[in-house]
């Protein structure tokens, strides 16, 4: 097609790839793209499609436009289209231009060199494939953003004066996910989670807010090892701990990963170190433990350096200039896909969090929220996020089995991981952030006041010191403010009966009404 071959553009269906439309439409944007140019790219997450009838339907991960939306059954007329319409999509974008190669693209410039699209679809033409066309440079035409900004997550960018243009893309060629807006996510910026954090934290001492902190960035750290299905010991626990509540004070490069990659493994006698040098999934074996059956397969080795490149390249420019908790879904989902390390992957992606967070002081001073505890509640959710991608990513992936029961990629798969629809992963960890503001932060110093009025009110009549204070608010915690037989002839024998009646008074007075289900 590179040698402005005509295309074949469908005309309507009732099942594009295998998903079936709402009704009887025909493809329209990267749709007809992808199908025009046998193109083997993840599907986006909505497609468009050209309906008979005068409304539009959004149903099933279609939009059915009118007739009147139709775009010109051409080349310029479906890229038109999609950029009008459905926003950027660069791993698909990238792969028709390399398909279709210059000069169609090189035509529609000279066509119309003042065009807003075309003048668009130039600049990510040269900043996708890194070629430049033959095209003198644009003399006039307004400057227009790369990406539109009422329809995905931008930066302020700067100007491309050769094609007139704002680049405002949140990333490099090497690394570049995207966000659409969606109510969703205009109602979680708009509400000012960070201030809220503020606001709850101002009240509290200072002593106080100390404990909450620690309490809250042990809780994230043994939720972080829970989420990978590890129990680990409580030195691995307190030192990863002691790693995230210094997230944000580190630049970000692959030294750094690799030394919060050693404090994560610890024992690392029998793992490998370091960038990965062989492939990597997520799943299972068959029954023989030979033929892998993987739920994700991972960046390819040979790729990794460049993706890497990309994040580091997000995180020191970008990132700073989208909204904290977006520029977190990036960095962070980003780097789960591309699994760069043998092992630890999943502990180092949600550091990534309080990194984001962390550097643009999205949290008040020293207070980490344990979002790790909020993806554990949520954990199917999580996994479903997850799997929004990787199970549109996995069908393209060409592999073979290796000798040790791993998975060799055979195709060109890395700018799946450097572009894809973070959308879904961004209302997500809004929705985790949230719950550690609003519920977390304000319950665990809700409950530390309360422990402090029963520990003082408990030591103003009976000398107790504070460790068997502690087991004595467990014992009254787990058996509903009253003494368990056990307790009452073993630990706590040598209480009165009007003693451990004062005690379950002060229990009860100092806890009435905290909410259990937050604990």
């Amino acid at each position: 097609m590179g040698n402005g071959a005509e295309f074949h553009f469908a005309g309507p269906v009732t099942v594009f790839q295998e998903r079936r439309l709402p009704e009887r439409a025909t493809p329209a944007g990267y749709s007809a793209l992808i199908e025009a140019c046998g193109l083997a790219v993840p599907l986006p997450r909505t497609l468009s499609a050209i309906g008979e009838r005068h409304r539009v339907l959004e149903e099933g991960g279609w939009r059915i436009l009118t007739p009147r939306h139709a775009p010109h059954p051409t080349l310029e007329g479906h890229l038109t289209f999609a950029l009008k319409y459905e926003g950027l999509d660069l791993a698909v974008l990238k792969r028709i231009f390399l398909t279709v190669g210059a000069v169609p693209i090189e035509a529609l410039v000279r066509d119309t060199p003042t065009g807003t699209y075309a003048r668009r679809l130039w600049f990510l033409y040269e900043w996708l494939i890194g070629q430049r066309l033959d095209l003198p440079d644009a003399q006039a035409g307004r400057y227009a953003p790369v990406v539109d900004p009422a329809q995905q997550w931008a930066v302020a960018g700067e100007t491309s004066p050769r094609h007139r243009v704002k680049n405002n893309l949140p990333g490099t060629p090497d690394f570049c996910p995207l966000v659409f807006r969606t109510e969703t996510l205009e109602r979680f910026v708009v509400s000012n989670l960070s201030a809220r954090a503020q606001e709850i934290v101002a009240n509290v001492s200072r002593d106080l807010l100390a404990r909450t902190a620690t309490f809250l960035l042990l809780k994230d750290s043994k939720s972080s090892y829970a989420i990978e299905g590890e129990r680990a010991p409580q030195d691995r626990i307190q030192r990863w701990g002691r790693a995230i509540g210094e997230a944000g004070q580190h630049e970000l490069d692959l030294e750094e990963l690799l030394r919060l990659q050693r404090i994560v493994i610890g024992d690392a006698r029998f793992i490998k170190l370091g960038l990965r040098d062989e492939g990597r999934f997520i799943g299972e074996h068959e029954r023989d433990m030979r033929m892998p059956l993987p739920d994700h397969i991972s960046a390819r080795p040979e790729d990794l350096p460049s993706l890497i490149d990309g994040m580091v390249s997000f995180d020191g420019g970008p990132a700073r200039d989208l909204d904290p908790v977006i520029a977190a879904t990036i960095l962070a989902f980003g780097f789960v896909y591309i699994h760069p390390f043998v092992d630890g992957n999943g502990r180092i992606h949600r550091y990534l969090i309080h990194h984001v967070l962390a550097q643009r002081e999205f949290n008040p001073p020293g207070v980490v929220f344990p979002v790790s505890a909020a993806i554990l509640e949520q954990i199917d959710e999580y996994r479903r996020v997850l799997e929004s991608y990787s199970t549109r990513l996995l069908p393209l992936i060409d592999w073979e089995p290796t000798e040790d029961f791993n998975v060799h990629v055979l195709n060109d798969t890395g700018d799946f991981y450097r572009f894809f629809d973070a959308t879904p992963h961004a209302e997500f960890l809004y929705t985790c952030v949230r719950k550690t503001i609003e519920e977390d932060l304000p319950y665990e110093t809700d409950f530390l006041r309360r422990y402090d009025q029963f520990r003082q009110q408990v030591t103003d009549f009976i000398d107790m010191p504070d460790r068997l204070i502690n087991l004595l608010f467990r014992f009254l915690q787990q058996n509903e403010g009253q003494f368990s037989k056990r307790a009452r002839d073993r630990e706590f024998e040598a209480l009165t009966n009007e003693e451990t009646q004062r005690i379950e008074r002060i229990y009860q007075d100092a806890f009435d009404g905290m909410r259990e289900s937050a604990r």
